[in-house]
């Protein structure tokens, strides 16, 4: 796919969300609609978390989710990864991930969290890749931690 991509973050509605969402549904493991109602889960994304997202023309086609309010612990959650099929293989996941570890860094955040189905290896794989440690295991799904040294630490290391 040779079409030009933009990298925005928090552009877009709520609406793009949910059609996005719906359209990467059956790729998630377990599909997404088994666990939540896609609609009122993308009015909670376009409320509350930073968007990290890849555009081709006014196609929303990777979107990564996070969480970025826990500043007492100093944790962000991420809670949706997601590429539209036909753009899958293209290294997206893991430049919206990269950005996102880059804005918890320079927030001075401490830690960045995810839960990953245990059967979608290939999530665990880039997961791994990028740094990210399994913690906990339950029978369906395993968090992993991705411990940071913040932007505002490397500065006054500097």
């Amino acid at each position: 796919m040779s079409a030009m991509i933009k990298h925005l973050s928090n552009k877009a509605s709520e609406t793009e969300i949910a059609e996005h969402l719906s359209r990467c549904d059956a790729g998630f493991v377990p599909p997404l609609s088994g666990r939540v109602n896609i609609n009122d889960y993308a009015k909670k994304i376009a409320g509350k978390a930073e968007r990290f997202e890849i555009w081709s023309h006014d196609t929303l086609v990777a979107l990564v989710a996070a969480y970025c309010n826990d500043l007492e612990k100093g944790i962000v959650y991420v809670t949706s990864v997601s590429v539209l099929k036909e753009w899958m293989g293209k290294g997206l996941a893991a430049q919206l991930m990269h950005r996102c570890i880059e804005y918890a860094k320079l927030s001075g955040m401490r830690q960045v969290s995810l839960e990953v189905a245990s059967i979608n290896l290939p999530a665990i794989r880039l997961y791994e890749k990028i740094g990210f440690v399994p913690d906990k295991l339950n029978s369906q799904f395993v968090s992993m931690n991705l411990y940071l040294k913040s932007g505002k630490d490397h500065e006054q290391n500097a």
